[in-house]
């Protein structure tokens, strides 16, 4: 499994088998270049536009947008489960999914824009995390320390901060990600992406910062230091 990411909460999930998952693909007002990837799947967490834009991924894709069990083929399947984009409830910004990809002998979730810390009924749907990829950067979403709490009671054995404050969308008011790495005592690895197997999950690091592809050259260390 390789896993990259584009920029906010939009990765790109390559399995073997050649599948490709897409998650919450961005439009040209999130600040981000908007990056054509081809894609099988597409998981939409919620109609905001920095989480909806399947317009911008090429073909006919499966676009996943309401909770449910959905087999996606080749051993692969994905859990959508109701959340909330706020700690009231969804009065401020409605509601949210988080996903829950089981494939090749790994459990990858993608939190969209939660803004709370998960119920005991979200925690049994959801299980056990190998990968996670959490929003980090508060306001909008759970800040930091918060993001932290839910990491650990999902045992995430591989972490993937996004949805933070990048040069891309500097005049969001959202914290930088550094605010999340700081509360961890190991430094975070930046990779371009990050492969994966269940074999080497062990060896993986625990703090991965995949840098934002669609920013190319001008995606750089400077942020996260």
């Amino acid at each position: 499994m390789i896993i990259s990411c584009m920029g906010h909460a939009k990765f790109v999930i390559e399995l073997d088998n050649g599948l490709r998952i897409v998650t919450d693909p961005y439009d040209a007002s999130c600040g981000y270049p908007v990056t054509a990837n081809p894609a099988d799947v597409v998981l939409v967490s919620h109609q905001h536009h920095d989480h909806n834009a399947v317009e911008t991924i090429p073909g006919h894709p499966r676009v996943i947008d309401r909770a449910g069990d959905f087999d996606l083929g080749g051993g692969a399947a994905v859990r959508a489960i109701e959340a909330y984009h706020d700690e009231q409830q969804g009065k401020l910004r409605g509601k949210t999914l988080l996903f829950c990809l089981k494939a090749e002998g790994l459990t990858v979730m993608h939190l969209g824009d939660l803004g709370h810390m998960l119920t005991t009924e979200q925690r049994l749907l959801l299980g056990s995390a190998d990968i996670v990829m959490l929003p980090v950067g508060g306001y909008y979403t759970m800040d930091a320390n918060m993001a932290k709490q839910v990491a650990d009671v999902l045992h995430a054995r591989v972490i993937l901060p996004m949805h933070y404050k990048t040069e891309a969308n500097a005049s969001w008011p959202i914290a930088p990600v550094t605010d999340f790495l700081r509360l961890y005592p190991e430094k975070a690895e930046e990779l371009p992406l990050l492969r994966v197997s269940a074999g080497d999950l062990s060896c993986q690091p625990h703090l991965v910062v995949l840098m934002p592809l669609s920013l190319g050259e001008k995606s750089s260390k400077k942020w996260i230091q």
